[in-house]
């Protein structure tokens, strides 16, 4: 794995409640050669620089210290084509699900044409909810025993981060026959997109707001799986100008 393919790697954490997950992941993204670690509206300000996040971080103080505190998963996302949201929960709305053996090999595609990835982890009691799924491109799960899937959240990262290695590292040239991915809008784009629609179904009648029933996130899910273009989105959002000018 070269330097430059583990720095398009961003691994995010959402409203994680424990220092010492903080820390410990760290730990494992230094140990595997990733640094980029963001943390999303943590139930702590300042997670990282809490005393069990420094301690359990052992040798992995710097990845603490670089770390980005944020308080929106949209904006960490904002330049990622491919967001993988980790949970072993089906849902019955959300992104296409993707094993992590899948995922794996689509972040190798992404990632020898220049493109960033995330990879997004819940909070510990509650994993990641509908709104953060949402976000996302896919939702990936780890092969575990379906009787007890649970993993402790710096273990999954340690997991994650260990197996991305390896498979980073055994193709580390791009293959010759990879093709030119599409220049997909990323998931805060799309969020956005679909906001704008909200406004306009309203405005032309099509959606009651006191009454929506599940017409948003079947959009949502119908647009998850189609990876939208930037241009796509574009486009998307003319339509929802022209819905809001029929006002």
């Amino acid at each position: 794995m070269n330097p430059t393919q583990a720095n398009l790697i961003r691994w995010a954490l959402v409203q994680t409640s424990h220092p010492g997950n903080v820390g410990s992941a760290a730990r494992a993204l230094k140990t595997m050669g990733f640094s980029d670690l963001h943390l999303i509206k943590p139930k702590i300000v300042g997670i990282a620089q809490e005393p069990e996040a420094i301690a359990l971080a052992s040798g992995a103080g710097d990845i603490l210290k670089s770390s980005q505190e944020t308080l929106t998963l949209e904006s960490t996302l904002e330049d990622c084509s491919l967001v993988l949201g980790f949970t072993s929960r089906d849902r019955e709305f959300g992104p296409p699900a993707l094993d992590w053996h899948s995922a794996r090999g689509l972040i190798q595609e992404t990632l020898a044409n220049h493109q960033r990835v995330a990879l997004v982890f819940g909070p510990e009691r509650t994993g990641l909810e509908n709104e953060h799924l949402a976000l996302c491109t896919h939702r990936v799960w780890l092969d575990a025993n379906p009787a007890y899937p649970s993993l402790n959240l710096a273990q999954a990262i340690m997991v994650c981060a260990f197996t991305l290695r390896e498979a980073l590292s055994a193709t580390s040239s791009p293959p010759h026959n990879a093709h030119i991915l599409p220049d997909y809008a990323d998931p805060a784009a799309i969020a956005a997109m679909l906001e704008h629609w909200r406004q306009g179904l309203e405005a032309i009648g099509y959606l009651d707001p006191a009454n929506p029933k599940k017409l948003m996130p079947r959009l949502q899910a119908l647009f998850s799986r189609s990876r939208l273009h930037k241009e796509e989105v574009d486009l998307l959002r003319g339509i929802a100008k022209q819905m809001l000018l029929r006002k």
